[in-house]
């Protein structure tokens, strides 16, 4: 029996292999599904079930493109959703057989309604592994504030309910020995304060989750969990609808997105479509020279977290610019939170476009030093509130990039602000953004907060310990 974890970093999520005896079973595949093809076939397996904890809203999951190629059930757990492709709806505590091991579905909803988690059963009958989606997190579990944005009967506070029972019920009867495979770790947004370990023991969860202590009754559990939500991100709702409803295959999307595109063409589809000019480079590229009104978010960092937050409408279309030999992986990455609009990239890239004698801007930066040297200067700290609460520059003004819009009235036009997130890459992001809008002092301060508190000559608040990271 073989259990293979593939975490993708830049979603914070983690898919699973699992393989007895010749035959494989995938849990919640990434869009992009050759990979567990190939994965399967290297081991002269046959993939056999494709099992679902629920309809996920950070990600659009590869369930129906790897059902089409390899023929294998999707299995979701009990729901009366209609789907825009064929499913196995299973009872609670049906098995599924998978070589010498069993597969065990226990419904446990909360996160959603038909969020559900997976027990596999050895060859002698013992609970090994439990495979629990957004239901239970290392150190957290899932928020039950998504599925009322797709629902709006399905309150947080129904949710919360229902999560306290299956956790109770459901989760906290099984061995302490059982090895936790969670669906997301930290950095993502479907839990509040999730751990970095991207695996645990049920029993050691047990004793340090807070959502999992016996003493809380369902009061205490619900105001638990639901203390420091912030609102999702925009996108969830329409991942969640892209994962009910079936997409288009990813390898059309990535032909259509990986198409270059000469200067003319590029300028042309920008101005007629409404495209969104999205720069992929670093920041310290960006900064000396990028297209008029053109947004970066670096794909180096949290990409496909960030473009979604931003952009929100996943039919919002896009153009590219990108180092040269990075468009495949750009347009992959987009489409696993479904940004399929995706009309190709810039041929040439930013070098093109300034040969081509074509208006380009650039945004100022500096360093924690030069900043220091600034008298009275006004700081702009766009890293999220939980973030600014737990330590910041005293007198920094906190606008958290995640909810951009809403901080444009704490910005006076005619003063300079100088801009830092935790390291650059957001911060830059916010520069960019407001810069489009008509905002032209906005510097951006390059190596964030770090670079800001190891300098020591400024004053930072104490440090508290955050009880959130949304």
């Amino acid at each position: 029996m073989n259990i293979e974890q593939i975490y993708t970093g830049c979603l914070a999520q983690g898919a699973y292999y699992i393989e007895s005896n010749g035959e494989a079973a995938i849990i919640d595949p990434l869009r992009e599904v050759q990979a567990y093809i190939d994965m399967a076939a290297e081991r002269g397996a046959t993939i056999k079930y494709i099992f679902e904890t629920h309809f996920h809203a950070d990600f659009v999951s590869g369930h129906v493109d790897l059902s089409k190629k390899t023929g294998a059930p999707i299995v979701f757990g009990p729901t009366t959703m209609k789907t825009g492709y064929d499913m196995l709806v299973a009872e609670d505590g049906q098995e599924f057989e998978l070589g010498n091991a069993k597969v065990r579905l226990i419904h446990t909803p909360g996160h959603t309604t038909e969020s559900s988690c997976y027990v596999l059963v050895d060859e002698h009958g013992k609970d090994t592994a439990l495979f629990s989606g957004d239901t239970l997190f290392n150190g957290d579990v899932g928020r039950p504030d998504l599925a009322q944005k797709v629902i709006a009967e399905l309150t947080q506070d129904k949710l919360a309910s229902m999560l306290f029972d299956s956790l109770r019920d459901k989760i906290m009867p099984l061995a302490n020995d059982i090895i936790v495979y969670p669906g997301h770790g930290a950095g993502s947004a479907c839990g509040k304060n999730m751990s970095d370990e991207t695996t645990d023991t049920l029993g050691n969860q047990k004793l340090t989750n807070y959502a999992l202590n016996p003493e809380l009754d369902r009061a205490a559990f619900k105001a638990a969990i639901l203390d420091g939500l912030t609102p999702p991100p925009g996108y969830f709702p329409h991942n969640v609808l892209m994962n009910i409803g079936g997409y288009e295959a990813i390898d059309e999307v990535i032909k259509k997105g990986t198409t270059a595109l000469e200067v003319r063409t590029f300028e042309t589809i920008a101005a007629e479509t409404g495209a969104k000019i999205l720069d992929t480079r670093a920041a310290d590229d960006f900064e000396k020279a990028f297209i008029p009104n053109s947004i970066n978010i670096g794909i180096d960092g949290s990409f496909a977290n960030w473009v979604g937050v931003i952009f929100q409408d996943v039919k919002q279309p896009l153009l590219i610019v990108a180092d040269e030999g990075r468009e495949e992986e750009i347009a992959t990455r987009l489409a696993r939170i479904g940004f399929d609009k995706n009309k190709g990239f810039l041929k040439g890239g930013i070098e093109a476009w300034q040969n081509a004698g074509k208006t380009f801007n650039t945004i100022e930066s500096l360093d924690a030093e030069a900043l220091a040297k600034i008298e009275n200067a006004n700081i702009l700290d766009v890293r999220k509130s939980s973030e600014h609460m737990s330590e910041h520059v005293i007198g920094s003004i906190n606008a958290p990039l995640d909810y951009y819009k809403d901080q444009l009235a704490k910005i006076d036009t005619n003063k300079t602000y100088y801009v830092h997130c935790a390291g650059g890459y957001r911060s830059m992001i916010f520069v960019s953004l407001l810069k489009g809008l008509g905002y032209d002092n906005l510097i951006n301060v390059k190596g964030g907060f770090s670079e800001i508190k190891s300098l020591g000559k400024f004053q930072v608040s104490e440090y508290i310990c955050p009880t959130t990271m949304l």
